[in-house]
């Protein structure tokens, strides 16, 4: 009996092995003609990502999977893998070029992560780009010259600096940065350059195969008309735009970023004082606090200078942390005394205020908790 269950069990697996070298074939067909559609979106000028055709395509394939007894999130989980690779590899027929009358792209500290990024996207898109890094300022007015587009991508702590060396750029030539503060540096291309001046930040590291769904703020300088065309170009590329004025995207990044960063550095030199064993606390984590670390040890294998920049740059990070020092120490009073009860009064105080997005957020991180579980590896 052992013997049969165990031959019973081998051709089963074989099957399986049948059926997952059929998936393979289904997605090398898919990816075919995926590379078809970017041919196309190329062509017409279109972006590749079509949040309407998305979210419908995987309601009608929710339903579908439904009806032939598959889970449902299954499906969905599975898809939205395929479109992030898809996403990556529309990227290969490259992008419809919205102004090909534009003089140079030319991107000061091009050599960096990020300006390389945009480098390629540029010319993933037909532009000509030039880099003008650290060591080219000797050649500064021969690379800048004629230039349609000129991308500061530097330190933060250099920025307005670079600016203000930057010599007389054409007056048509659009002037922007990439920093992730904005109200400093907005103001030095606005006294630096008489012509069109825009502020970009990416919200995302330039680790990325594809802006697909990624969000770039854009806070408006001069003669917004002028870079219409520069906006539109970067929706192509996939990303989604979200304009906000200089100051409130700033105090916007003092918790977005700065805070967070900040507190995740804390966290970071609490576990280091403390000779944490991670290998022990992996082994004994749940997946929610693994996801919690993960973050924590994300900061920390990036450069350091680029984290002190964000949270040194921003003027009010100092005020903020002290506010978040006083919240601390309002909770650990509590602690101090035994007041659960005041706990669970100033907890669902904080529920109340969070309202619906608790259960959002409730949702998206249950898909992220479970991708972290599939992740784990056993020593």
């Amino acid at each position: 009996m052992a013997e049969r269950s165990s031959q019973e069990l081998d051709r089963l697996r074989d099957r399986i092995d049948e059926v997952d070298k059929d998936l393979l074939t289904l997605l090398r067909r898919r990816l075919d003609l995926v590379g078809e559609v970017g041919s196309i979106k190329h062509e017409q000028g279109l972006p590749i990502y079509a949040p309407k055709r998305e979210a419908a395509m995987l309601m009608k394939r929710r339903e579908e999977a439904t009806l032939m007894g598959v889970p449902p999130q299954l499906i969905e989980d599975l898809l939205r893998r395929i479109m992030r690779e898809s996403y990556a590899s529309e990227n290969d027929v490259g992008f419809k070029c919205i102004n090909p009358d534009v003089g140079p792209i030319v991107i000061v500290g091009g050599a960096g992560k990020l300006g390389t990024l945009f480098s390629q996207l540029f010319r993933l898109s037909g532009y000509e780009v030039r880099i003008l890094d650290k060591d080219d300022w000797p050649n500064a007015d021969a690379i800048l010259d004629g230039a349609g587009v000129v991308v500061v991508s530097v330190p933060i702590h250099h920025t307005n600096a670079v600016i203000a060396q930057l010599p007389t750029l054409p007056k048509e030539c659009v002037l922007l940065d990439l920093t992730s503060i904005k109200q400093a540096p907005l103001a030095a291309m606005l006294s630096k350059h008489q012509g069109p001046v825009v502020g970009l930040h990416p919200m995302f590291g330039p680790d990325l195969s594809s802006l697909a769904k990624q969000v770039v703020v854009v806070c408006h300088g001069r003669d917004e008309a002028r870079y219409q065309w520069l906006l539109e170009q970067i929706r192509i590329w996939g990303a989604r735009l979200h304009e906000a004025p200089a100051s409130e995207h700033d105090q916007a990044m003092q918790l977005v970023q700065a805070m967070r960063h900040f507190t995740a550095f804390v966290y970071g030199a609490h576990l280091r004082r403390e000779r944490a064993d991670l290998d022990q606390l992996l082994q004994f984590s749940s997946p929610i606090y693994r996801l919690e670390l993960a973050m924590v040890g994300r900061l920390f294998a990036q450069d350091a200078k680029l984290y002190g920049d964000i949270i040194f740059s921003q003027p009010d990070t100092l005020a903020r942390a002290r506010h978040y020092m006083d919240r601390y120490q309002e909770a650990l009073k509590m602690l101090e005394h035994g007041d659960k009860a005041g706990f669970e009064a100033q907890f669902n105080d904080i529920a109340d205020w969070f309202g619906d997005f608790a259960k959002q957020f409730q949702s998206e991180s249950g898909n992220m908790l479970l991708s972290a579980n599939d992740n784990r590896s056993e020593a």
